[in-house]
């Protein structure tokens, strides 16, 4: 395959949602490692960029843009002269989505489509977004909503122009340890408290990949990317009682049944998604379903996976994070 590296010291990256758990590795890891000419950290919290400024990352080449991926004008400002977008903004949790189905449409949806046509418009070079396992067959409103947002970004590659295209596509994996609203954290507080630790399932599984490793797989997708892919990482699983027992095996443990919207397995491709499928080798590579210029690139450089395949929680390697992994997410 051609050398698609990009040059980051010559560009601006602009992160949306960037003083979440993503964004904040992200931005340290790019200004560490990649050392790009500007950083944009585009947020609705005040507060957190106000703590992210006072906590190291206050050099004079990032900068801070208040706004929301519903405000397509503020959208639009904020990606002047940018070069390339991580969309991680996001309604995340579960619960929330079910209960505020239209919120859920408002920013993972709507806010999808202000992004890209803010980028189509400014003439960003590149766009990756962040999806979830949840999309795949989605059985709950997170799910569906970034489903649609994939669907999205891949489309959006027939509107750019050519000959200089804006590049969209997305990462899709499972849960990031230790992320906010995650388990791991919750049962350190619950040991903490004394108390057991609650579960929905005893059967449950997860993919799981640390926030680093998110942060890194993105960096290397978007120096990959040439258009309308969905990159998967080859992940781990692990089953829920066995994360459970390993941070606190003096706690008992309770069930207390599966939450709306929530399933016993995650998968990260969908048998269906098979026949689109390609393994590159430390990742698996969706391309669009639309003919797009991705296509016979990646099924040049790699190879198809079986007609059928099935990427679940359920029958991948399982493997547990470490105790120093897990312990650095104690509150």
């Amino acid at each position: 395959m051609e050398d698609r590296t990009i040059d980051w010291r010559s560009s601006t990256v602009l992160v949306t949602g960037g003083t979440g758990s993503f964004g904040r590795k992200f931005s340290e890891i790019l200004l560490r490692e990649y050392h790009p000419k500007k950083l944009i950290i585009y947020s609705r919290d005040e507060w957190k960029q106000h703590e992210m400024r006072s906590n190291g990352f206050g050099q004079y080449n990032v900068r801070y843009f208040l706004g929301d991926v519903r405000d397509a004008n503020r959208l639009h400002r904020a990606m002047e002269g940018v070069d390339v977008v991580v969309h991680a903004a996001a309604l995340k949790q579960v619960p929330a989505c079910e209960y505020n189905p239209i919120e859920a449409v408002n920013t993972n949806i709507n806010g999808a489509r202000n992004v890209i046509e803010a980028a189509l418009d400014t003439d960003v070079k590149r766009v990756l977004a962040l999806s979830t396992d949840k999309a795949t067959s989605p059985v709950n409103i997170y799910g569906a909503t970034k489903l649609v947002a994939e669907k999205l970004f891949a489309q959006a590659n027939s509107y750019s122009r050519e000959p200089n295209p804006t590049l969209f596509s997305c990462v899709r994996y499972g849960n990031v340890l230790g992320s906010r609203g995650s388990v791991v954290p919750l049962f350190h507080q619950q040991r903490k408290k004394g108390g057991h630790l609650t579960i929905t399932d005893r059967r449950m599984t997860r993919f799981w990949i640390t926030i680093e490793e998110g942060a890194r797989f993105v960096a290397s997708s978007i120096e990959m990317m040439a258009g309308g892919e969905v990159f998967v990482p080859k992940l781990p699983s692990l089953n829920v009682v066995d994360l459970a027992k390993t941070i606190a095996p003096e706690c008992d443990i309770d069930v207390i049944g599966l939450r709306p919207g929530e399933k016993v397995h995650e998968s990260l491709i969908a048998p269906d998604e098979s026949q689109l499928t390609v393994d590159a080798g430390d990742r698996y590579v969706i391309l669009p379903a639309q003919p797009a210029r991705s296509m016979q690139r990646w099924i040049e450089g790699g190879q198809r996976v079986a007609e059928g395949f099935h990427y679940s929680s359920e029958t991948a390697e399982q493997r547990l994070p470490s105790r120093e992994e897990l312990a650095q997410y104690q509150t």
